[in-house]
């Protein structure tokens, strides 16, 4: 952060159209959790995306921030340098946006915002959802970690033995959060050796 003053508990968060709209909606849920105020942007692909694989609406996901703002308004707060924040965390993020904060050609408020996050030299955390990988995505995914960004993938614990798609959600936004100094209580620290091993499992065990 620059200057000497403790940034506020105040965090940016965007849902970006990507596969993976339950990272977002989780976020936000630990977010208030953790009494962050949360500052939500929704892209148009990521409202159709929520419809698509979750049973909540937009309007429903907007209310677990504590601000919400239009993906076109260019005048909001988050898009301000001088509007203190911890960062932006961008979940999911597609490889669209991921160009557009890559290049800074920000076209709408999503991308403005983690352009202004990065020049501010505060945390960007972009949850990329995509794979396989092209070259100019990886190429992409290099620039914004040379501009002081954070690719993170959502790649699941097995050794944490999840046993539901809920697990492997919470873990991904536990270490995600992880990124932002936030202990969510989601994350099964690694202390040397797996939590458990099933008594019939059939596989040899050093």
């Amino acid at each position: 952060m620059n200057g000497t003053a403790e940034a506020p508990r105040r965090l940016v968060v965007g849902m970006s159209g990507a596969s993976g709209a339950i990272y977002g909606i989780r976020a936000l849920e630990e977010l208030a959790k953790q009494q962050i105020e949360t500052h939500l942007v929704v892209s148009k692909a990521a409202a159709l995306t929520i419809a698509m694989e979750t049973p909540m609406s937009v309007r429903e996901v907007r209310g677990l921030a504590a601000e919400t703002h239009a993906i076109n308004n260019v005048a909001a707060p988050v898009s301000s340098g001088s509007f203190q924040t911890m960062g932006m965390l961008i979940a999911p993020c597609s490889v669209r946006t991921l160009a557009e904060i890559a290049t800074g050609v920000t076209t709408t408020l999503l991308t403005r915002a983690a352009d202004v996050a990065l020049k501010e030299r505060r945390r960007v955390v972009l949850l990329l959802r995509e794979t396989p990988l092209t070259l100019t995505h990886i190429r992409n995914m290099a620039t914004v970690t040379e501009m002081g960004g954070i690719i993170a993938l959502p790649a699941p614990s097995f050794y944490t033995m999840p046993t539901t798609l809920d697990d492997i959600v919470n873990e991904t936004v536990g270490r995600v959060l992880d990124l932002f100094g936030l202990d969510t209580g989601l994350v099964h620290r690694w202390e040397g050796k797996p939590r458990s091993v099933h008594p019939h499992d059939p596989r040899p065990h050093d």
